[in-house]
């Protein structure tokens, strides 16, 4: 557990840019890291849970598509923080701010 606790991850929001057209899908994680990865395998594999970024990544390939981070959460060992809600709120309001919708975006209203 001590060894876990040392092992500190990148936790945040981060973006997936399609540089052909500017449109975004906005997420968030708790390892920024472990997750460009599994977007990636995702996409290779054609089994991508956003059905339109998947067409787009198939049709374009993947040197079409740049991730990004766009905030990052800075870790506080002083206190107990649930990390997983504080970048799912800070997510909301990237995409509040965002607004990566139709023709801006991946993302669907109503889901994360």
């Amino acid at each position: 557990k001590q060894e876990y606790k040392l092992h500190k991850t990148k936790k945040g929001v981060y973006q997936i840019r399609n540089k052909r057209n500017g449109k975004i899908l906005v997420g968030s994680s708790t390892d920024l890291v472990a997750i460009w990865n599994r977007q990636k395998v995702q996409l290779s594999f054609g089994n991508h849970p956003n059905q339109e970024l998947q067409n787009d990544w198939k049709e374009l390939g993947p040197e079409e598509f740049e991730y990004e981070i766009i905030s990052e959460l800075k870790e506080d060992d002083s206190k107990e923080i649930d990390y997983k809600k504080e970048v799912r709120e800070l997510e909301e309001l990237f995409i509040e701010e965002l607004q990566p919708f139709g023709e801006k975006g991946y993302n669907k209203k109503g889901n994360k």
